[in-house]
């Protein structure tokens, strides 16, 4: 008998519209769930039940408000989402995953929050992240890292293995996260969820951390591809504000609209070498590339290997411009002794970055982002869509990346864990993780679709194809 966190979430909106599931009722046992599971797979650093329940009464009054008046109510009304530890909650403690900031109380909401407040959505809690959210996988000094449900010793990704680890454990139906290297289709693809980074504008980064590279933005994880188009819809739209803004979509449209309608034939640049020299892509997640792309081409779609220059300008700009990021952080120089060894590494290494050489590292991503616009991708005449591994090897077990005693050595283990994931970032494209393939050790092994700027409109609808020929949510980790 299914239980309700069997239900996606878009079944479970459609049971509170109706009346037959208690938002009340949903967001106990998303509670008990993670009460009793949250110490095994480190899904949360704050788990907030007061709120929850608050929140879940008032949705349960406007959900029965609704019925008899016939309103319509937002497409996730009652359903429960966490929202990632890096972004502010105002009157939840936001400890960016530092212990320096462990007591930290966020005074107003970020835009986002805003969003998914008017959606009618339950805050469960803040999900674990690392420092800053600077590395790929979550592990810091205030909770136990994040594992995939997949397998306990194995990471969960990062910068988002809290949200990762949450919905794919079963300790919340869908989740905010955000990516600013990949971290949202990471953990998507060690987890086995759908994730999407959505386009540079599409999600208001305001009204505190505005980021100025253009790098980060916040998207959903979900088990299926309708859920997550369903939290980008919640998401999505400018603010006041915002330094960016993608294209609207057309009117009347959502993105769950996307999901529900065929994609057309399509033409998919397939890439399995690394975009950087060097870096070796593992068989498994080559074979996930190549089992994806002979799908495509069995369901109509134009599949070629265009030959790509594998170039370090991009990695060497992203460095750059994230190591500056991480030392853009205010704290007070007491407390640089007690952060971890990479954040104080790349802090110090970031406050030696000449500003012009910044400005240079920017240039080069709008410059990347028009050579793919004009060159790679033009409307009628090239690609629509880049097919890639999303990572370059299997989940990684915890504590396989990170390297204390020498931090240096650390950056360049994650860079070459995740080469393709920050081509993205830079360019402002978006970019899914879709979870089509498991490894013979029964690790999800994802696949990476990205688009034209704007247009995730295509990579929803061509990843719903994909996953009504092969359907993955019936999955099921060691821990559900």
């Amino acid at each position: 008998m299914a239980q309700l966190h069997d239900l996606s979430a878009l079944e479970q909106a459609e049971g509170i519209r109706s009346g037959e599931i208690s938002p009340v009722e949903l967001t106990e046992h998303y509670l008990t769930r993670i009460d009793r599971l949250d110490g095994t797979l480190g899904a949360f650093l704050t788990v907030t039940p007061e709120i929850a329940r608050k929140q879940a009464e008032a949705a349960e009054d406007e959900a029965a408000a609704a019925r008899r008046t016939g309103r319509a109510l937002p497409a996730l009304h009652g359903v429960p989402v966490p929202v990632k530890d890096l972004h502010n909650v105002a009157g939840v403690r936001c400890t960016m995953g530092s212990r320096m900031l462990a007591e930290s109380i966020a005074l107003v909401d970020d835009h986002v929050v805003t969003k998914l407040r008017e959606a009618g959505t339950i805050l469960l809690g803040k999900t674990n992240t690392p420092e800053f959210g600077l590395p790929c996988y979550t592990e810091n000094a205030l909770a136990p890292p994040a594992r995939t449900p997949w397998d306990l010793e194995l990471s969960a990704g990062g910068s988002s293995g809290g949200a990762a680890a949450a919905v794919a454990g079963g300790l919340a139906p869908i989740a905010h996260a955000s990516d600013g290297g990949g971290s949202i289709r990471i953990p998507a693809s060690v987890c086995g969820l759908f994730g999407i980074k959505p386009s540079r504008g599409r999600v208001s980064g305001g009204p505190l951390l505005h980021d100025i590279t253009g790098l980060v933005t916040s998207g959903p994880l979900a088990r299926t591809v309708a859920d997550a188009a369903a939290l980008l819809d919640a998401m999505a739209g400018p603010m006041p504000g915002d330094a960016y803004a993608a294209p609207a979509l057309p009117p009347g449209e959502t993105f769950v609209s996307y999901a529900r309608r065929a994609p057309g034939r399509l033409r998919v640049a397939c890439v399995t070498n690394a975009p950087v020299p060097g870096i070796e892509v593992h068989p498994d997640c080559r074979a996930a590339v190549q089992e994806t792309a002979a799908l495509l081409t069995e369901l109509g779609h134009k599949v070629e290997e265009p030959a790509l220059p594998a170039t370090d300008g991009v990695r060497y700009a992203f460095t750059r411009v994230w190591s500056v990021m991480a030392a853009l952080r205010p704290l007070p120089p007491e407390a640089e002794a007690q952060l971890m060894p990479l954040t104080r590494y790349l802090r110090t290494r970031g406050a030696q970055v000449p500003g012009t050489d910044v400005a240079r590292s920017l240039y080069e991503f709008r410059a990347l982002a028009q050579l793919i616009a004009d060159g790679l991708m033009p409307h009628g005449t090239g690609y629509d869509v880049i097919l890639s591994p999303t990572v370059a090897t299997p989940p990684p077990a915890v504590g396989a990346l990170r390297d204390d005693a020498d931090p240096r050595a650390e950056f360049a283990a994650v860079g070459a864990f995740t080469p393709f994931t920050p081509l993205y970032n830079a360019t402002g494209q978006p970019a899914v993780n879709v979870p089509l393939h498991w490894n013979d050790a029964g690790l999800p092994i994802g696949v990476m679709l990205a688009g034209r700027y704007g247009e995730e409109g295509t990579l929803i609808s061509l990843s719903a194809q994909l996953e009504e020929a092969r359907p993955w949510a019936g999955r099921k980790p060691a821990v559900w």
